[in-house]
């Protein structure tokens, strides 16, 4: 079913890890699946809409964390260069236009500072947490999402962030 505009969504997406320095990521628990934890992420809004607007967006609409520019995270966002293709899953394909079965998953990381609040939309997120890395991997309903997870230490390093 598309979206109440009348409209399905763009099967172009951002994962975004938010970490902390000591590499505690956030995950966030899925209103619509109970047991499924997982990064930010979301679809563009509109095709000429680019990663980097959508992470931003997305990150502020799901956790209240602001990275949009010109604010103090802004530099804190970075663009990993990697994308996923994968099979939707079956339970959110009628979100889709018919026919679509893959989604492009464009992967950012966000450093923030220890202690960062996190304001949930409810409709979208039931619970969060931090966990180490390697734990929020396991934690993660998502291959691509555990995968991320699990390269974080070499994209925070290579980043250049504190």
């Amino acid at each position: 079913m598309p979206d109440p505009a009348g409209t399905f969504k763009i099967a172009q997406s951002v994962l975004v890890v938010i970490y902390t320095p000591a590499l505690d990521v956030l995950l966030i628990k899925r209103a619509d699946a109970q047991d499924y934890w997982q990064s930010v992420t979301g679809s563009k809004d509109r095709l000429d809409e680019t990663f980097d607007q959508t992470a931003r967006r997305e990150v502020l609409e799901e956790t209240g964390i602001d990275c949009r520019s010109g604010l103090p995270l802004a530099r804190q966002l970075q663009d990993w260069y990697l994308e996923n293709i994968y099979e939707i899953y079956p339970r959110w394909r009628h979100r889709y236009a018919p026919g679509v079965l893959h989604n492009t998953e464009h992967l950012f990381g966000l450093q923030v500072p220890d202690g960062t609040p996190v304001c949930l939309s409810p409709r979208e997120h039931t619970a969060y947490r931090w966990l180490p890395y390697r734990q929020a991997a396991d934690a993660c309903f998502s291959p691509s999402n555990a995968e991320a997870c699990l390269m974080l230490p070499r994209f925070a390093n290579w980043s250049g962030m504190a």
